[in-house]
């Protein structure tokens, strides 16, 4: 799949690709979509996240604790002090308020999933120092033993 152009996975997703993001809590070219605002009617601020090959977020955590519904692709999810975990479409994961992780895309795979913002009302996101390239990098050779 080119990297530059995610046409193929695009036409395999049910949501919108969304908006590039331009900020420096990314690493790597990654698209957001926003399904469901944070409008005080529902609560729950609810984003589509695609994450080209080798794009991930900062460490960050979230007050109010976060669910990743993974709808495709692979990649990674770390929590700070435990093991990488490697995500697949079908995956939920469920981040505990405070705790620090980051996710993203494997090194040869795109990554798309649901991001859900619980109880937002205890407080923005904090972001983070980014994963570094030779950190992530190292994360192939735990790929081949898990």
């Amino acid at each position: 799949m080119d990297k530059t152009e995610p046409r193929n996975l695009s036409d395999r997703t049910i949501f919108p690709l969304g908006q590039k993001v331009e900020n420096e809590y990314f690493t790597g070219t990654v698209w957001v979509e926003t399904l469901v605002s944070n409008d005080g009617i529902f609560n729950c601020p609810i984003y589509n996240v695609t994450f080209e090959p080798g794009a991930r977020n900062n460490w960050h955590k979230h007050p109010g604790g976060q669910i990743l519904l993974v709808t495709g692709g692979r990649g990674y999810y770390q929590e700070e002090g435990r093991p990488v975990k490697i995500i697949k479409e079908g995956d939920v994961v469920k981040i505990q308020p405070g705790v620090k992780h980051w996710h993203g895309a494997a090194q040869d795979s795109w990554l798309s999933h649901i991001a859900i913002t619980a109880n937002p009302q205890k407080g923005e996101v904090e972001w983070m120092e980014p994963v570094s390239d030779e950190y992530y990098l190292q994360l192939k050779i735990e790929e081949k033993d898990a």
